[in-house]
């Protein structure tokens, strides 16, 4: 989801964008905080999925973040960014015409375990790279999304394109391209979803890399039936509700490589109690599939087929609408002693807190975990850009977000996926 400067918004609902603060959006900062809330994640959704297609030759990537020499490991980096947000897991990413060595690299791309799928900045794609609309019921008309998060939404039309990331290809896949003039201005239902997050400053970066446990953003709901604040087809600017079978959906690029295609594991360092001014990681594609992605003595926690949840023990309640979400700038969470400052807490002193994860589904393992909850508005006033101990208030669930992710390897498997520990979804840490 993506809140920002407003407070956030939680729902929850089968084949529903929206979610709650932090992932993919965050909480609004205190008065003191310089910076706001990263985009945040949107919520796990249900979708089946698609068949690896096999991969055209890659072309020379040109990009300003080191790539790895591994072919399916990607460079991830936390940095300062001129909205200064803190805790923006980011990556650059290829985007070719289908079939083509016509290409351009995206820098500020948020990484996000809590969505699905690649959303791209119109504006930060040159007019040479032509992607092709997505094929409409009605021939004359133009396929549009809305995708709603925490506290606004990106609106434009889904493009095909293939999607490289270190050396892996993901071929004729469904993007969107957020404020796309094709898809003129959005659906009224839309534009009623918060604020409208079509520019680099008000979206936190140039757009959002959803590599979440599902391989489409919508699934059966949206190939089903037409379905409000999802996608449309427009016709000289008037949209209308229709259906996108899920093949055709916005896309998990990793759910379309030709290999490593059944999850990704992210791994950040530890950083200090104060925070770092940067810190630099690796996404490595696949569960499994070769020496680099092995689970080793990880824990395993089914999530929700539905939803892609997990359930948290915590303060003596059960919150079983938990999700573990890179795109959450903070670990979000209820709590009736902590001090707040906005919707950030800010305890006089440093406080240990103990949770427990549960699988929600499946055999019923569990991982006990304990984290730092520190003074936001001392960690704002830090100037530092990566914090393990940034925190904020939530209703009714737990976003473990980017600080739960440092000095843990953390994995995420795709839904109905072989893995060496059965087919996902499922986090693993």
């Amino acid at each position: 989801m993506i809140s920002r400067a407003l407070l956030p918004i939680s729902a929850l609902a089968a084949c529903v964008l929206l979610h709650a603060c932090g992932g993919g959006g965050g909480g609004s900062t205190s008065n003191a905080a310089p910076a706001a809330p990263a985009p945040q994640a949107s919520a796990p959704q249900t979708a089946s999925a698609a068949t690896p297609a096999s991969a055209p030759s890659a072309a020379p990537v040109d990009t300003t973040v080191a790539q790895s020499t591994t072919p399916n490991v990607q460079v991830i980096h936390v940095a300062s960014t001129p909205t200064n947000t803190r805790n923006m897991l980011q990556t650059s990413v290829t985007i070719c015409v289908p079939g083509t060595n016509t290409c351009q690299t995206i820098d500020d791309i948020q990484v996000d375990t809590g969505s699905h799928g690649l959303r791209v900045l119109a504006s930060a794609l040159d007019p040479s790279i032509a992607l092709p609309l997505l094929a409409a019921n009605n021939p004359s008309a133009v396929v549009a999304e809305c995708a709603v998060f925490g506290s606004g939404y990106t609106w434009g039309a889904v493009r095909t394109a293939d999607v490289r990331l270190a050396s892996q290809v993901a071929p004729a896949t469904s993007v969107q391209l957020i404020a796309d003039n094709a898809a003129g201005n959005a659906a009224q239902d839309c534009s009623q979803s918060g604020l409208p997050m079509l520019t680099a400053s008000s979206l936190r970066g140039n757009g959002i890399l959803g590599v979440g446990p599902f391989t489409a953003d919508c699934g059966a709901g949206c190939a089903a039936s037409a379905m409000p604040r999802w996608y449309y087809d427009c016709t000289s600017g008037n949209c209308v509700a229709s259906t996108v079978a899920v093949a055709q959906q916005v896309t998990n690029p990793v759910a379309n490589f030709a290999t490593d295609n059944n999850g990704v594991l992210i791994e950040l360092p530890d950083v200090p109690d104060s925070g770092a001014s940067a810190v630099t990681g690796t996404m490595t594609f696949g569960i499994g599939s070769q020496s680099n992605n092995v689970l080793g003595s990880a824990t395993v926690l089914k999530s929700s087929s539905l939803s892609g949840y997990v359930t948290t023990d915590f303060g003596g309640n059960q919150y079983g609408s938990s999700f573990i979400d890179s795109g959450s700038n903070g670990v979000f969470f209820p709590s009736t002693t902590l001090d707040k400052c906005g919707v950030w807490y800010c305890p006089s002193t440093p406080q240990t807190i103990s949770a427990t994860i549960r699988s929600s589904s499946g055999a019923q393992t569990q991982s006990a975990v304990s984290f730092t909850v520190a003074q936001s508005t001392a960690l704002f006033g830090s100037g530092h850009f990566a914090f393990d101990n940034l925190a904020g208030s939530a209703s009714g669930y737990f976003d473990w977000g980017l600080p739960f992710f440092y000095g843990r390897r953390i994995f995420t498997a795709l839904a109905g996926r072989a893995t060496p520990a059965g087919p996902g979804p499922y986090y693993a840490f």
